[in-house]
């Protein structure tokens, strides 16, 4: 989404990211907040964040306030109404993160100094004004998951025709068993060394979403699947002059990695699933699982083999706030559908 520029025109993502940030505009304070937000958060929250703010400037422009040229000292608070009514077209889950992107701003604006203290008026219109929407449950195709766990387990990496081939099967079923098996977000399971790990317990401890650290427990076979990978790996590419501590659990295997072990990035994690997905389900099947949804697997298959105890679903997906949990916990439609079945038509016809 462009802003708006003083002259009235928009400006574009790079044009935005090269402001000069040195002055207090609410343009370059938005421009500080989203770097601050870069230091600190995830790549996937900067990203949706700094669309968020470029959102709000947009919305500002064409108000007619010129972002580049307003003091930060003059923020309005009712630009945050303003805000609110855009967002009324973006779904209910959009409007949520970015709101929670603004506050974060205008928390920044009090926090520098550079705007009086008025949180406490913002955070009451966006109280009335909210939609009051109960999230649901993400998408979720349990089969599909099992399916793609299976294929990797099976798939035979020694039919590979050469070494990097063969490592990088090796990674695919590691990464899909360890998605499926610990609910690690895909940037955390990217983020993994081998300095992290505590083998004989089959634990690592982890940073994850909020710049928290915790404890992370692995399955035997997803522990044997990443042994096995590291194994071959250090045959083909390890060398002793690395620093093993240091080293990726899940490095990249192509052509622009080389013979260095650069670690996997989203990005190339998200491609590894979409090819797990098209190889054991098809082309068809292409989105709609995606690294989420083996957390989902993950919460969905804690909660239905300790009869539905979400305080340990809760801490062992890490979910700060247990209300995040219960959204794993209901049951579809489909469930519903097919208990309701089994109850009241697979039995037996009352004898006349």
């Amino acid at each position: 989404m462009p802003t708006t520029n003083s002259a009235g025109n928009t400006l574009s993502k790079v044009q935005f990211e090269n402001l000069d940030a040195s002055i207090d505009t609410v343009a370059s304070a938005a421009l500080r907040y989203t770097r601050v937000v870069e230091e600190s958060r995830s790549q996937n929250t900067h990203r949706t964040y700094s669309q968020a703010i470029r959102k709000f400037l947009w919305v500002l422009g064409r108000h007619g306030v010129q972002a580049q040229a307003t003091p930060a000292a003059d923020t309005s608070v009712d630009w945050v109404t303003w805000f609110v009514t855009e967002l009324r077209t973006q779904e209910a889950a959009t409007e949520a993160i970015y709101i929670t992107a603004l506050v974060g701003f205008y928390e920044y604006l009090v926090a520098e100094e550079l705007w009086p203290d008025k949180l406490a008026k913002v955070k009451s219109i966006l109280k009335r004004r909210l939609r009051r929407v109960t999230p649901l449950p993400p998408p979720f195709a349990r089969e599909q998951i099992d399916r793609i766990i299976s294929f990797v387990s099976a798939s035979p990496a020694s039919a590979a025709p050469e070494p990097r081939e063969k490592l990088r099967r090796l990674r695919d079923r590691a990464f899909v068993l360890t998605l499926a098996d610990t609910g690690l977000r895909i940037s955390e399971a990217c983020r993994l060394t081998t300095g992290h790990f505590d083998w004989p317990e089959r634990r690592a401890q982890v940073e994850i979403k909020g710049g928290r650290q915790s404890t992370v427990r692995f399955s035997e076979r997803a522990v044997a699947a990443i042994q096995s990978y590291l194994a071959l790996r250090d045959t083909v590419i390890v060398s002793s002059g690395m620093r093993r501590n240091a080293l990726p659990i899940f490095a990249r295997h192509d052509d622009g990695a080389g013979s260095k072990l650069l670690p996997l990035n989203s990005l190339g994690a998200r491609k590894l699933v979409d090819r797990a997905v098209v190889d054991a389900v098809g082309a068809e099947a292409k989105g709609t699982v995606t690294p989420h949804s083996f957390r989902h697997y993950f919460v969905t298959v804690v909660l239905r083999a300790s009869g539905g105890n979400l305080k340990m679903a809760q801490r062992l997906a890490r979910h700060k706030n247990i209300s995040i949990t219960e959204r794993y916990a209901r049951v579809s439609d489909e469930e519903e559908d097919r208990g309701y079945h089994e109850i009241f038509n697979t039995q037996k016809p009352v004898k006349k």
